[in-house]
């Protein structure tokens, strides 16, 4: 009875994270990002396809990585017009720098917080940024056996650094502000896992 008691409880917890290599998973996660309009409002926007994959080892943070990749044509801020003057030449000029992209050089915490420094390319320029990281989560089990993981991650990048320059005044100030808040969900498969559903 106690065994059957102890299976209980462990098949109703999700399993702890250890070292492990996951695959992002593009149909369930997204990168936004909010820019101020007019100095008096925000608008955001999203990209859709989200790519990657993640090793993650909570107790050796110096053996873990992640390397990712955002497709810019997926940019969509509920506004067509807006949408394709992102994709031209006045911002990500996505014909020459169709993807952005982001490799990890440290995993560390900071107090409770864990934050992953790397190297995000955007628009042919690279540049160090540094992420703060909710998660990620313990690993569940899905319906089809694989193991997940999801974790949302904040930054905030200032686009000049980018080479992203477009900048018409108006009365009230710079029509695009200069700050971007970078918010990305990304939900992960375990990759033996993912391979082993394959077969």
């Amino acid at each position: 009875m106690r065994k059957l008691i102890c299976l209980t409880v462990l098949l109703a917890f999700p399993l702890l994270t250890f070292s492990a290599e996951y695959s992002i998973d593009p149909n369930h996660s997204a990168a936004q990002f909010t820019v101020r309009h007019l100095m008096v409002s925000n608008v955001k926007g999203t990209f859709s396809k989200v790519t990657g994959t993640i090793n993650y080892d909570p107790n050796n943070l110096a053996a873990s990585s992640v390397e990712a990749t955002i497709d810019v044509n997926t940019v969509d801020t509920r506004q067509p017009q807006r949408d394709a003057d992102l994709r031209s030449p006045n911002f990500f000029d996505v014909a020459k720098y169709p993807t952005m992209t982001f490799k990890s050089t440290q995993f560390y915490r900071q107090g409770g917080q864990l934050k992953v420094k790397g190297d995000l390319t955007m628009h042919g320029v690279t540049k160090p940024v540094v992420l703060d990281v909710d998660g990620p989560t313990p690993e569940i089990k899905d319906p089809w056996g694989n193991q997940r993981i999801g974790a949302s991650i904040s930054t905030k990048i200032n686009r000049h650094d980018w080479g992203l320059n477009y900048n018409k005044m108006v009365e009230a100030g710079a029509v695009v502000g200069d700050e971007i808040t970078i918010n990305i969900d990304l939900e992960a498969v375990r990759k033996k896992a993912e391979a082993a559903a394959a077969k």
